[in-house]
């Protein structure tokens, strides 16, 4: 077991450790999940589970796809990559969880930023994913790591990161608000979060084809106030919310003490 994944066991709720941590990360990451898949929750989904996407998502089909949600002058992937440090804004040092991290490109970069006294974890469902990122993660500093569980209901401990990211997933997510719910669980007080998903546009006509195409894809199309007042109830302040196309960045920082939601 690498040193990164020992730093990761620290991190997990009790609940969810694994009895024998050497068989569970047999595969370069920690499985939490065990042999079967989950259910996927739509086609755009299931096909994050296959082999073939993994092979040619980071360079062709994550860029293509973006480009048509974000439209043809909204940031390309090396915006994203600068628009996620600027929301999140980590360093050396600090603990990164990177939500649904398919294989591994923000993690990677996240890992680079908070240096060897830094920790860059990702989690994802996908055992494929997981695979490349492994693969094509190298790790100088022992301070990446990658995690089979559930993304939406987190199985790490209270205030476990510094900061939490979620690029292009919480549209997929069958409980996308209990997501939500877990991600500001896992920060610390002050901790930051940044979000890339979905945005319905406020146009009558555009709004009957963006809702079509969530309802054939399996993604959920969130209005435009949607995530930015999620994030406000769960408690974040300084939320900044940026829309291109069909999509949205949203950050935010944690309230050092989070009130009490009714």
């Amino acid at each position: 077991m690498t040193a990164a994944l020992e730093r990761v066991l620290a991190l997990l709720d009790p609940r969810a450790r694994p009895r024998d941590a050497e068989a569970a990360s047999t595969g370069g990451y920690l499985d939490l999940l065990g042999p079967e898949e989950p259910a996927p929750t739509g086609p755009a989904q299931r096909l994050m589970l296959t082999r073939a996407v993994p092979l040619v998502y980071e360079r062709w089909w994550r860029p293509a796809l973006g480009r048509v949600a974000k439209g043809v002058r909204g940031p390309g992937m090396a915006d994203e990559h600068r628009i996620a440090r600027l929301l999140l804004g980590v360093g050396p040092g600090d603990g990164v969880l990177d939500v649904a991290c398919g294989p591994g490109n923000f993690t990677r970069e996240f890992a680079r930023r908070v240096g060897d006294t830094g920790l860059s974890v990702g989690i994802d469902a996908s055992s494929t994913m997981l695979a490349r990122a492994v693969q094509d993660t190298p790790d100088p500093y022992g301070n990446t790591a990658f995690v089979r569980g559930d993304a939406v209901e987190l199985p790490f401990r209270d205030a476990a990161f510094d900061a939490v990211c979620c690029f292009a997933a919480l549209h997929l997510f069958a409980e996308p608000f209990t997501a939500l719910d877990h991600m500001t669980r896992v920060l610390t007080p002050g901790g930051r979060i940044a979000i890339f998903t979905s945005c319905r546009t406020r146009s009558a006509p555009l709004r009957t084809v963006d809702a079509l195409m969530g309802r054939r894809s399996g993604m959920r199309m969130f209005e435009p106030d949607e995530v930015t007042g999620a994030l406000e109830q769960r408690g974040f302040e300084d939320v900044a919310q940026r829309v291109t196309g069909l999509t949205q960045f949203v950050g935010g920082r944690l309230a050092v003490e989070v009130p009490r939601r009714r």
